[in-house]
């Protein structure tokens, strides 16, 4: 274990102790290149193919890298595995060159097979994956993933020789350069997989950390279950010399109240939140730690449209109208956040999305007469589900409270924990349930096209053709930006009429950083790219 590395040893959880007497593990992390990161949930994985969450991500962007990267100060693509690429006038064939330094973490040559490969793992019907639709700008790929076309070959994705792959789109996008940094179009180690079991079989054991390989920044070095993850530099990346950190230390931190006071003694250079009563607090002490920024995200309610009473459109939209999202936002958020009544942030690369409610009770109670339940009479008591937070939890009992006030109904709150929450609501096991859409690129459709039928996030139920279209076939083949977003418009206005969710709010990113820590600049998105990330006494 080189010198950096050896107060890796005592950095667990509650490590109140560094290795140097009277040294917190933030100021021996600092003087030794080893950032202490708060990452809300203990990760339900980190297959990229198969995993949706935040906290997953941020340590699959330290142990992966695609064929572009993003630059955190300005959100532009940026050279990652591919040195350099070319697109056709007419936007659809994209030519990429990687490099020839390009490996893996086990020092196996990185080529341009080894993106074809993955790129058909998850798009193979039997894998499952959750984000294959991300993939299907990419000609034939949304028929090979259905099963409808079986041969590879005949979809858009070629290689020229082991350091050039062509993809050919089914139509331009926009935003295809972007998407090239989702987790979901990561490269994985065929070698690795193959030698293991089956490639599309998610319980294939090639990321426990005996097994595991990866190709970004970092490697993974120890993963001790409910107290921290451990990445440290990967000298084998084709760009080690930028990265300035000598390991990151993640650690699940589900609890905002105890992840604030780990910041405040020294455990953690960042948290994932701070609690909405600290806020004031630190905003009293002029704190440079406190960070308020505009996120490109979305707070709102999953509605299960394949039970009772929940299938009828009635009940869908009283619900939805008996919430005061501003005395929501001041009661149990502080006023931090910005009210919600559609699933895309306002000013979405300039879309504005329609609004065609707002709050009213008296809507409410007539609509939920007409749905058979006058003043909430017989109306079954429904379940709010969420995952493990105090957060969750303050958010569900002000709606509980809204919908006795003003629909006479009763609900009950039910807490699980990150792993079992998420498959809960995959397996639309739930009445309604709390969740999140935090933009993967900078365009309406990421966030639109989460509703179309059987999407791997569609996790309502619900499903419309007419909605299939406008946004599978109708938005791609605009001709302008001003056509695609009254496409864009048309379709969010018939899902906020059939309501199978209820937004509540635009998210205002709140978290802690300390100023020690360079390189981690706002951005809407909150993404980081860890090696231009270092720490500085």
């Amino acid at each position: 274990m080189n010198r950096a590395l050896r107060c890796l040893a005592c950095s667990g959880l509650l490590a109140l102790l560094a290795c140097s007497a009277g040294e917190t593990p933030v100021e021996s992390g600092t003087r030794l290149g080893i950032l202490h990161f708060g990452n809300g949930s203990e990760p339900q994985g980190i297959d990229p193919h198969v995993t949706t969450g935040i906290p997953e991500y941020h340590i699959q962007a330290a142990l992966f890298e695609g064929l572009v990267s993003k630059n955190p100060y300005t959100l532009e693509p940026e050279p990652g595995v591919a040195e350099s690429w070319t697109v056709s006038e007419d936007g659809r064939i994209y030519r990429f060159q990687l490099r020839e330094d390009a490996r893996w973490s086990d020092g196996q040559p990185l080529t341009a097979e080894d993106f074809r490969w993955s790129w058909w793992r998850i798009l193979h019907p039997t894998t499952g994956a959750p984000y294959n639709y991300m993939l299907f700008p990419i000609l034939n790929a949304e028929a090979f993933a259905a099963g409808q076309l079986t041969d590879f070959d005949q979809v858009g994705v070629r290689v020229l020789d082991e350091r050039t792959l062509e993809v050919e789109l089914a139509y331009p996008t926009p935003y295809f350069l972007q998407l090239l940094d989702h987790h979901s179009l990561f490269p994985v180690p065929r070698h690795v997989i193959e030698a293991l079991g089956s490639a599309t079989d998610q319980t294939n054991p090639w990321t426990r950390l005996e097994h595991f390989v990866g190709n970004g920044p970092f490697r993974l070095t120890s993963w001790n279950l409910n107290q921290s993850l451990t990445v440290e530099k990967n000298d084998l990346y084709w760009d080690a010399e930028q990265v300035r950190l000598n390991a990151i230390v993640f650690y699940p931190t589900e609890n905002s109240t105890t992840e604030e006071r780990m910041f405040r003694s020294g455990q953690l250079h960042r948290t994932e939140g701070i609690p909405v009563d600290r806020i004031p607090v630190y905003q009293a002490e002029s704190s440079p730690a406190l960070l308020l920024s505009p996120y490109l995200g979305t707070y709102f309610y999953n509605l299960n449209v394949t039970r009772e009473p929940l299938d009828k459109v009635q009940v869908r939209r009283a619900l939805n109208l008996a919430i005061d999202r501003q005395l929501l936002i001041d009661s149990a958020l502080n006023g931090v956040q910005e009210p919600a009544y559609t699933v895309t942030p306002p000013g979405t690369l300039g879309y504005q999305p329609p609004k065609i409610f707002d709050f009213d009770p008296a809507l409410a109670r007539e609509l939920l007469a007409e749905a058979g339940y006058p003043n909430g009479q017989g109306f079954p008591v429904l379940e709010i589900l969420y995952n493990t937070l105090a957060g969750h939890q303050r958010i569900a009992e002000v709606i509980q409270q809204m919908w006795k006030t003003h629909l006479n109904i009763d609900v009950t709150l039910v807490n699980q924990e990150w792993r079992v929450y998420l498959d809960t609501m995959a397996q639309l096991d739930y009445d309604i349930a709390r969740a999140s859409w935090i933009g993967d690129y900078v365009d309406p459709n990421n966030f639109l096209d989460l509703w179309i039928t059987n999407g791997g996030n569609n996790r309502v139920g619900w499903s419309d053709p007419v909605y299939d279209q406008l946004i599978l076939r109708d938005a791609p083949a605009a001709a302008t930006q001003a056509e695609r977003f009254a496409i864009f418009y048309e379709a969010e206005t018939r899902l906020m009429e059939a309501m199978p969710i209820i937004p509540l709010y635009t998210y205002v990113r709140s978290h802690l950083l300390d100023p020690r820590v360079k390189g981690m600049p706002e951005n809407i998105m909150d993404y980081t790219n860890y090696k231009y990330v270092w720490l500085e006494d």
